[in-house]
């Protein structure tokens, strides 16, 4: 991903949050020699057992998720399959009403993160089913409300010979943080009230963002 210097994130736990914050993410690995891409739409989560801190391109972290085993794309991966993984996190119009100023030309404020791994399936029903409730136990304690899973567990066994488990290993990632930062810090401040003042919570996700940059 091309980002421009004044794009970069402040730092690399910028594109951890856009990670947690943003779980369902784009999968993307190659395809068969005459044949497109395979892009699937899945829940990702860092890996609760990864030790140690994140490192400022996430080199060395650790993700978990898992797809449908009827995919196609799930057919097509092996240990070692090299993989792109993208997670977008806020993000809005800006119209050129909003600068006041003259000329100008609308855009959009955006942020992304771009991770590059290796995946490794994950075999095995218990293993499968760490899994599955790690990524419960993240999504219920961040969007959730507390559900208790327990007595689920008969059906999540059920399921699991559908789902197709696997770990990625991090080898980089790009991250994308466009908050305004080429404008001055007036026209910066108009973008910012007129995103908080919208009733779309991606908007005032935006906003919050953008008061936070250094």
């Amino acid at each position: 991903m091309f980002v421009p210097h004044h794009y970069r994130e402040p730092n690399g736990t910028w594109m951890v949050d856009v990670l947690r914050g943003n779980p369902l993410a784009l999968m993307l690995s190659n395809g068969p020699e005459d044949g497109e891409p395979f892009a699937t739409h899945l829940p990702v989560i860092p890996d609760p057992e990864m030790g140690g801190e994140w490192s400022e391109d996430l080199s060395g972290g650790l993700l978990l998720g898992h797809m449908n085993r009827a995919n196609p794309h799930w057919k097509s991966l092996e240990d070692g399959t090299p993989v792109l993984v993208i997670f977008t996190g806020p993000h809005a119009y800006i119209s050129p009403t909003v600068y006041e100023v003259t000329p100008a030309a609308p855009t959009w404020n955006f942020t992304s993160v771009h991770a590059h791994g290796v995946l490794h399936k994950i075999t095995g029903m218990e293993p499968t089913l760490d899994v599955v409730k790690a990524t419960v136990r993240a999504f219920e304690a961040d969007f959730g409300t507390g559900w208790d899973m327990e007595q689920s567990q008969n059906y999540f066994r059920q399921i699991a010979p559908a789902v197709g488990a696997f770990r990625i290993s991090i080898t980089k990632a790009d991250g994308m943080f466009k908050l305004s930062q080429e404008q001055k810090p007036e026209v910066r401040d108009r973008v910012v009230q007129s995103f908080a003042e919208r009733d779309s919570a991606r908007h005032r996700a935006t906003a919050k963002l953008m008061t936070q940059l250094p």
